[in-house]
């Protein structure tokens, strides 16, 4: 059964405000987002790149069509992929800086199930 916050979208991680990208897509952005913010893969780019913000996405109904989207944005210059950002969210905020109740002793982060 899925939280609220499970849902497929297409998004864009930032090490911060014009700094590293990584662009993806997935079916449960909530969990998603988590593991780059915990560097669940240490070895993949996000990790290596320090892109633990969440500055864009976009819901998608199908997971089709989000990596449609997310193919399409990666051949995208970096100076459009920075102005859709910029478009969306100027002051490149955290959109997931309140997901995840870290100081809830009640709180398990997301799984992939969720």
């Amino acid at each position: 059964m899925g939280t609220h916050r499970t849902f497929i979208a297409t998004y864009i991680m930032a090490s911060g405000r014009n700094g590293w990208v990584y662009i993806g897509s997935s079916s449960n952005l909530h969990a998603r987002v988590w593991q780059h913010k915990t560097g669940a893969h240490p070895d993949g780019y996000s990790a290596e790149h320090g892109c633990v913000h969440l500055v864009w996405y976009e819901q998608h109904q199908w997971v089709i069509d989000a990596i449609r989207r997310e193919r399409r944005l990666k051949k995208w210059m970096r100076d459009w992929k920075l102005k859709l950002i910029e478009d969306a969210n100027p002051q490149w905020l955290d959109l997931a800086a309140d997901w995840y109740p870290v100081n809830d002793p009640n709180w398990t982060p997301p799984s992939e199930d969720d």
